[in-house]
């Protein structure tokens, strides 16, 4: 049985992860700070013999016998990212080089959560991970896009000059059960105040476009990434249906059957106007495509959104 190391664990992404592990037959190691991380998305995991659980931060070094590490410790909304901006940078660069040492330490292969953030509001569209980004370095947004950026630079550092095993992946937006409704991610926001009856809140004209990617297309393409041979990446994990910010906010609306009206406020500082990623590398490499409708999985997203709002409301 191998044992695999999961940063950031306790996330949105890394819970789902480290389930999917799990009932691979891995023995799987969680690491969470539970900055951004929810103790509520690992709860059914704590009684599996083959799950353990620690809270620490990554910028900690950390002694373990691993066979790999999955790298997925870093706060990825904006308001969480610019709630502590230095304590983000360090995650994704001391953290990051703790994470490229005891790989290189215990030969285990690590694969590093990158972004689509590396390319920042892009100038070509859609988006080749030939392309190396357009990415304001001093902006509030640069303390992510620029620190993951850095965890990309340090990854292939480590692999030229100590031979690591690394993997890099870059993550579209994706969205799906155990994200925070709090977060402040768009989708996640829309939800919230469409099952609350709220205006929803679009900022910009909402012409704006992103493109959504359900968490379990996600998942799968993260693990055939870490498991395939002779390719480092950069590769594009993301759904290429792309849709504006005000099209997603109707479909909540209507899925919901919410009372909601869209309101416009002004657009946050280097908010990109396009996203949309260019698969065709890992359709090549990876033999993976997305296969879930954002129609689908948003019905599977706001009945999990329902059951929040009932939790919490019982407290």
């Amino acid at each position: 049985m191998k044992t695999v190391l999961v940063t950031g664990g306790a996330g949105f992404i890394g819970s789902h992860l480290c389930k999917y592990l799990l009932d691979k037959n891995f023995h799987v190691i969680c690491i969470d700070n539970f900055f951004t991380g929810r103790r509520e998305n690992i709860l059914p995991l704590l009684d599996n013999p083959n799950f353990e659980l620690i809270r620490h931060d990554i910028i900690n070094p950390i002694h373990l016998e691993v066979d790999q590490i999955y790298n997925l410790a870093c706060p990825a909304s904006p308001p969480a990212y610019q709630y502590n901006a230095i304590k983000t940078v360090k995650t994704s660069t001391v953290g990051m080089i703790n994470m490229l040492g005891l790989a290189k330490r215990t030969k285990a292969r690590i694969l590093q959560a990158s972004t689509s953030e590396v390319y920042g509001d892009p100038l070509i569209h859609p988006q080749k991970e030939s392309y190396w980004g357009n990415v304001n370095p001093i902006g509030v947004r640069s303390c992510y896009d620029e620190g993951k950026r850095m965890a990309e630079c340090l990854c292939m550092d480590y692999n030229r000059m100590n031979n690591v095993d690394v993997r890099i992946i870059r993550i579209f937006n994706t969205y799906g059960p155990n994200m925070d409704p709090d977060d402040g991610r768009v989708v996640s926001n829309f939800i919230m105040q469409a099952l609350k009856n709220k205006d929803i809140t679009i900022y910009g004209n909402g012409s704006q476009t992103r493109s959504f990617q359900y968490v379990t297309d996600l998942i799968d393409g993260i693990y055939k990434m870490m498991n395939q041979d002779n390719f480092i990446g950069p590769v594009n994990i993301g759904n290429p249906n792309e849709f504006t910010i005000k099209e997603l906010a109707e479909k909540i609306i209507k899925i919901t059957g919410s009372k909601s009206k869209i309101i416009y406020k002004a657009l946050p500082s280097d908010d990109p106007k396009q996203r949309q990623p260019d698969i065709s590398l890992a359709k090549e490499k990876l033999d993976w495509e997305p296969k879930i409708s954002l129609d689908e999985g948003l019905i599977k997203t706001i009945e999990y959104f329902k059951k929040e709002i009932e939790r919490s409301n019982k407290k």
